[in-house]
């Protein structure tokens, strides 16, 4: 029996993206980078409306597990599953080439923030809540794949809140919700706001 050739090459595409990747090679990520900039911006800062998120400077080992996760289809977004598909980035390697760059951009230029009255307030909450894992600063940890918050736009920060708590980050630990959702507007808002001004290095 003749079988597809879809079908013959599955195994080998499987073994392939199964594979360990090399040394990440943040030259080669540039190349790989270029169809992201026409939402992420050459410089990987977003739109300040939270529309488009922050990834410059974001922890290389989450930048690769959230790749991963839209490829996977384990994270929605039309616009990510499109770009993060097997035919942009074909292997481990160019997840890790891509993640290599992107970690090393610098976030800069304007970011999106709150109005300023609940930043206080939520700084405690964070510090109560989230920091024990997100770190003191908001800056989280590669090792144990905690993105970094800190200088992240405001609106999206809130809205991925909100989106852990209604099940729409899937791959979200259950911790996330139960930490947000007893929360009310005012204190998701003032948490976002904080982590929002936190200026990034």
């Amino acid at each position: 029996m003749n079988l597809p050739a879809s079908l013959v090459l599955l195994p080998l595409l499987a073994l392939s993206l199964s594979a360990s990747a090399g040394e990440p090679n943040a030259d080669r990520g540039a190349h790989l980078y270029a169809p992201c900039a026409s939402c992420h911006g050459a410089d990987g800062n977003g739109t300040a409306d939270g529309s488009v998120p922050r990834i410059a400077g974001q922890l290389e080992s989450v930048v690769r597990k959230q790749l991963g996760d839209f490829r996977g289809g384990r994270r929605s977004d039309f616009r990510m599953t499109e770009f993060a598909d097997r035919h942009h980035l074909g292997t481990v390697q160019d997840l890790a080439d891509l993640a290599a760059y992107v970690s090393r951009l610098q976030a800069s230029g304007a970011r999106g923030i709150g109005d300023g009255t609940r930043a206080t307030a939520g700084a405690l909450l964070f510090g109560a809540r989230c920091a024990s894992c997100h770190g003191a600063d908001g800056r989280g940890n590669d090792a144990k794949v905690v993105p970094r918050l800190a200088g992240q736009h405001y609106s999206y920060l809130v809205r991925q809140m909100y989106d852990a708590v209604d099940g729409r980050r899937q791959t979200l630990p259950r911790l996330h919700a139960n930490r947000i959702e007893p929360l009310d507007f005012a204190q998701v808002r003032g948490i976002a706001d904080y982590l929002s001004r936190i200026e990034p290095r």
